[in-house]
């Protein structure tokens, strides 16, 4: 991977490289340090689909900085792998990770949040157009959550009370009458980045590579998931006032239904991958979930 940083940046050094976890299965990733102190995220595609979306999420980033009040990665260099796929170089970003359990309601951090997420959401819907990634219609994405419903369904381990608590939510079709906008669509605790020296405002987010125009729960069901009912609601309470648009009044249960939907996924992963340590994690994560519910009605 130092290899790959020095042929897409002209004049780097590296002195160290360590190799770095990454969400997607098919990219691999490093941090290296250069001879001026300077550190890099190295990432290389292992499949040509993820070689394109590492190229159209360097596309979407050029035209992001101006827009957010926090940071975002830019890619410095890129280079062509010797089996014809794509790696990309930028600088690394400091940054303490946003666990949503450690939220509280009111003021601060969990504001800043709200705020943040609003500034994406209002982002022009033509940045993700001009970079070729997804654009979806409000109906056409309902279709699409309910079709992943039917996929999940299909494995046989989803309980039943569960599954039909989705069908349900999503059958609701006057639920979705959202204006769709830009969302990033992968965030977690990874990747919303908190400034160490104030520790009440968010620095960043880094990941950028599931951007689309879609529905702007997708980007609250991880808090909807793991932070305090308090702390979601001051979360819902800053991002509305933020908004340029004001958000449509179902937001907030679709925002939960996003965050149960992401068990599902990381099921149809584990299937799809037939690796049997995720089926078994994501079974037993639905087992909890409902659980959980046995009383909460949609």
């Amino acid at each position: 991977m130092a290899a790959l940083a020095c042929a897409a940046v002209r004049g780097m050094e590296p002195v160290t490289a360590a190799q770095e976890p990454h969400p997607e299965d098919d990219v691999d990733a490093a941090t290296v340090d250069d001879a001026l102190g300077r550190r890099w995220l190295v990432r290389a595609a292992r499949t040509p689909g993820a070689s394109a979306r590492l190229e159209t999420e360097a596309r979407l980033l050029d035209g992001l900085t101006s827009w957010l009040p926090f940071q975002v990665p830019v890619v410095t260099g890129s280079t062509t792998l010797p089996d014809g796929g794509h790696a990309v170089v930028q600088r690394a970003i400091t940054g303490m990770p946003l666990e949503p359990a450690d939220l509280v309601a009111g003021p601060g951090l969990t504001a800043a949040l709200g705020r943040a997420l609003a500034a994406v959401h209002d982002l022009p819907d033509r940045l993700v157009e001009e970079a070729g990634m997804p654009v979806y219609e409000a109906e056409e994405y309902r279709q699409r959550r309910l079709a992943e419903v039917d996929r999940a369904a299909q494995t046989g381990h989803v309980p039943p009370r569960l599954l039909a608590r989705w069908e349900r939510a999503i059958e609701e079709a006057g639920a979705w009458r959202f204006v769709p906008c830009v969302v990033n669509g992968d965030l977690a605790a990874e990747s919303v980045l908190v400034d160490p020296a104030d520790r009440q405002r968010i620095c960043a987010i880094t990941s950028w590579g599931q951007a689309r125009v879609a529905d702007p729960a997708d980007d609250l069901g991880w808090l909807a998931n793991g932070a305090d009912e308090a702390a979601f609601e001051s979360v819902l309470e800053a991002y509305a006032h933020a908004r340029a648009t004001p958000p449509d009044r179902d937001l907030g249960r679709r925002a939960r239904l996003a965050g149960e939907l992401s068990l599902a996924r990381w099921l149809l992963h584990g299937t799809t991958t037939d690796d049997a340590a995720v089926v078994d994690d994501a079974v037993s994560m639905l087992g909890l979930l409902d659980a959980t519910l046995a009383h909460d009605t949609w």
